[in-house]
């Protein structure tokens, strides 16, 4: 009872000393580094809605900084903004505007270094270059901030997130548009990426790589550049996203490369080029996913093994699985497949024949890309059919021995 006592009488003095330091064109305080300076550990600094020119304020205190109805900061596209060294930091309800840009250095509105248990939550930033960027830091929280770039071209564009060298990072509920990545991760470990939207971005809508033990779910990745790519990974968790519209050349649901002992579960993928591309992964479970008016709903790539395709819905997608090799080390079974053309005479929902889901068109178009001009023609539905019958391009043994008769519910 004595040590409780005590422990309760250090907590009132601790915050019977923390204060309120108002910021303001009317205060006795205008600027914002003034206010810094001033603060000492515990104390919060209340910034009234105006706004500052800030270059490169430095952040060492246990501060919070809390913005009057969205106060803005603003670099004048010279400056970095604000960059956090330190431990127990929280920003919240303050627009980030107009920060430098450098072909040298990572110009960021907020950056965050050699840092733990910061919160970064609820702000705005616009016409950033970088908008948040975190390295070497852990136990850190990014949340509820909106972030948009500038969209002109990779070289002149930076991420919306960025993480380098971080660990137990929670990225959740940010909304991320017109940045060349909006969440770019490399060796981030234990973290997770939860909630977030992230659209119209230049090249990526995440780009994961060198990282371990990390989830994203329930984000929605939609109309960016190139979608989705995670990279030299393993330990990966990927559930209830949403990948859609990410149309072009080059671009994909998601991409898989180098990735190991990851799980791809209930996801949407709807109209992309290629909904998942696996090139170099293997012991990859993709399940209870659902592909819909995709291009292609996976391309597996003949450097893949022990990847286990299981209850996913395959639908009205152009080519289901396409490969570049014979050799089969995967396996695809008990889904649903809509070009299904079997029958299931003891009615137990399983077809009583195997399913071939790479066609004999997409092995031509694979080894050419060409030959898409005959897309929907008459004689690609005759060859399809011959190959069926007489198989002597497709992979024989790539085939699912218990399709679906009927949809998987998810």
């Amino acid at each position: 009872m004595k040590y409780l006592l005590i422990l309760l009488a250090l907590c009132i003095g601790l915050f019977a000393n923390a204060r309120i330091i108002v910021v303001g064109p009317n205060q006795n305080i205008t600027t914002v580094a003034d206010a810094v300076n001033r603060a000492v550990d515990g104390d919060t600094i209340l910034i009234k809605r105006a706004s500052y020119v800030l270059n490169n304020v430095e952040i060492r205190k246990r501060l919070t900084l809390i913005g009057d109805h969205y106060p803005t900061l603003d670099g004048s596209g010279k400056y970095q903004i604000l960059t956090i060294r330190g431990t127990g930091i929280t920003v919240k309800g303050i627009h980030f505007k107009n920060s430098g840009y450098s072909s040298v250095i990572d110009i960021s509105a907020v950056e965050i270094v050699n840092s733990s248990n910061v919160r970064i939550l609820d702000n705005y930033f616009t016409h950033t270059y970088f908008g948040i960027h975190v390295s070497n830091s852990t136990r850190f929280e990014i949340r509820n901030n909106t972030i948009k770039g500038v969209k002109e071209s990779e070289q002149t564009s930076g991420n919306g997130i960025h993480l380098w060298k971080c660990s137990y990072a929670s990225i959740q509920g940010n909304h991320l548009s017109e940045n060349r990545d909006g969440i770019y991760f490399e060796f981030v470990t234990n973290s997770q990426i939860v909630g977030n939207f992230s659209e119209r971005n230049i090249r990526y809508g995440l780009h994961f790589m060198f990282s371990n033990d990390d989830v994203y779910s329930n984000n929605t990745f939609k109309e960016n550049g190139a979608g989705v790519a995670v990279m030299f990974s393993k330990n990966v968790k990927m559930n209830n996203n949403y990948f859609g519209n990410n149309w072009g050349p080059s671009a994909y649901g998601i991409l898989l490369k180098e990735i190991n002992d990851a799980k791809i579960v209930n996801n949407t993928f709807y109209r992309n080029t290629v909904a998942i591309y696996i090139e170099g992964s293997n012991r990859i479970e993709v399940a209870y996913n659902t592909f819909n008016n995709n291009g292609w709903a996976s391309k597996v790539q003949a450097s893949c093994s022990d990847n286990y395709y299981h209850h996913n819905n395959f639908m009205s997608n152009t080519f289901d699985i396409a490969t570049n090799g014979s050799l089969v080390l995967n396996t695809f079974s008990e889904n649903y497949w809509d070009k299904y053309e079997g029958y299931d005479l003891n009615k137990d929902g399983i077809g009583d024949v195997p399913y071939h889901p790479v066609s004999m068109y997409s092995m031509l178009v694979e080894q050419n890309p060409n030959n898409l001009f005959l897309l929907r023609s008459f004689i690609v539905s005759l060859l399809d059919k011959i190959e069926k019958a007489i198989p002597t391009l497709t992979p024989e043994e790539l085939k699912d021995n218990k399709p679906l008769m009927r949809r998987v519910k998810l």
